[in-house]
């Protein structure tokens, strides 16, 4: 049965149009479209994921209807009605954008996974990484599309990462499509051969320098500074007066930088393709000073099992001793020391930036009373124990 439906998104009014739409029901449906026009809006949007078969009669509505509302855009046409939209001028006349190919994911194996989403195998060349996730856990499109122009911006600038090559639709959200070929995360690969950690870390260490050389234009990417002064800001009131000070100044002396970082760098985040490193989940990157880089990589191999040492198990699949050599290794390797004073005074610095993100965590989410207070301490102990972040 063909009909007009509406939904209201936010002042944006969205018509879902089904079935096929000719001659015999255009009379019907433009009435239908009428009536939904009488709802308060400021755009409309009509969705055709629905619509089978457009005829003249019904691009005549379209035709009206635009001269009605100037901003009508059509989305999620398939591949039919977008040809006939295409070849008639109406592609020309308002944005109209394609139907996104539809994908399951039911019974793929979890090859990577990141903070916003999961890496599943699909057929002999694709990745599909549903990314991207909105506060209801559903993949959001723009997430999805912001993610590919990061991961672009990144290629371009000779990071090796994983290119997205399309959008597809994975149930009620999107996902990104990577054509990679035999590719495995070092998370596996070090779970199959744990006597070769020191070698992953080694080739992960190889790419984090490399980022890090890397200048970004300030308007490509999020500057990790100014968010982690707001975790200082949440905080702030719960310290006493002298700590909560101390504290900000420690943050505010971080030094500025433009040097890429990922944002969320560990071993499920990076791929092994035929002896070729790729990163993936690149919807995290940003710049900044290495310091907040190593903080988020702190809390993947530590942070977190830092009270409850099975998280890193759940998460990652690895016990916390293992997350805890790849983490010693890791910034072994990078600042090029095995003094371990130099090293200890390294970790206390990141420590600290670690803590106070997961201490916010804890009061934004509604962390368990005896974890909060745990990651607390460690603020306070750090704070009054450092007199500088920088690395």
């Amino acid at each position: 049965m063909t009909q007009i439906t509406e939904k209201m998104n936010g002042q944006e009014l969205v018509l879902f149009a089904s079935g096929r739409i000719d001659s015999t029901n255009a009379s019907e449906i433009e009435a239908q479209v009428k009536q939904a026009l009488t709802l308060p809006h400021a755009t409309v949007v009509l969705d055709a994921d629905a619509l089978e078969y457009i005829s003249s009669a019904g691009l005549r509505i379209i035709l009206r209807l635009r001269k009605q509302e100037p901003s009508l855009k059509i989305i999620n046409a398939n591949a039919e009605v977008y040809d006939i939209l295409e070849m008639t001028g109406f592609t020309e006349m308002m944005p109209v954008e394609k139907a996104y190919r539809k994908i399951s994911i039911d019974g793929c194996e979890v090859i990577g996974q990141g903070a916003n989403g999961k890496v599943y195998p699909l057929g002999y060349t694709d990745i599909a990484n549903g990314d991207s996730y909105g506060r209801s856990g559903v993949p959001v499109l723009p997430d999805i599309q912001r993610e590919r122009e990061l991961a672009r911006k990144a290629f371009i600038l000779g990071i090796p990462t994983a290119i997205p090559y399309d959008v597809v639709r994975v149930g009620d959200g999107y996902g990104s499509v990577f054509e990679l070929l035999n590719a495995d995360s070092f998370l596996k690969l070090i779970v199959r051969n744990p006597e070769d950690i020191d070698k992953y870390v080694g080739y992960s260490v190889d790419v984090l320098k490399k980022m890090h050389a890397t200048d970004v234009s300030p308007a490509d990417m999020p500057d990790q500074k100014p968010i982690a002064l707001g975790w200082v800001r949440d905080i702030y009131d719960t310290f006493p007066e002298e700590t909560a000070k101390k504290l900000q100044s420690l943050f505010d002396a971080i030094p500025s930088s433009n040097k890429m970082m990922h944002g969320d760098y560990h071993f499920k985040n990076i791929m092994m393709q035929n002896g070729e490193v790729l990163l993936i989940d690149m919807d995290t990157l940003c710049h900044g000073d290495p310091i907040f880089e190593f903080a988020a990589i702190y809390n993947a191999y530590v942070g977190f099992s830092a009270y409850e040492t099975d998280c890193i198990e759940k998460f990652m699949g690895i016990s916390s001793q293992t997350g805890r050599r790849i983490w010693d290794k890791t910034i072994e390797l990078y600042f090029d020391t095995t003094d371990k004073k130099i090293l200890d005074e390294i970790e206390a610095k990141i420590s600290l930036v670690s803590f106070t993100r997961l201490y916010r965590r804890c009061l934004v989410r509604g962390g368990s009373a005896a974890l909060t207070e745990f990651n607390k301490a460690q603020v306070i102990t750090l704070t009054e124990k450092l007199d500088s972040l920088v690395l």
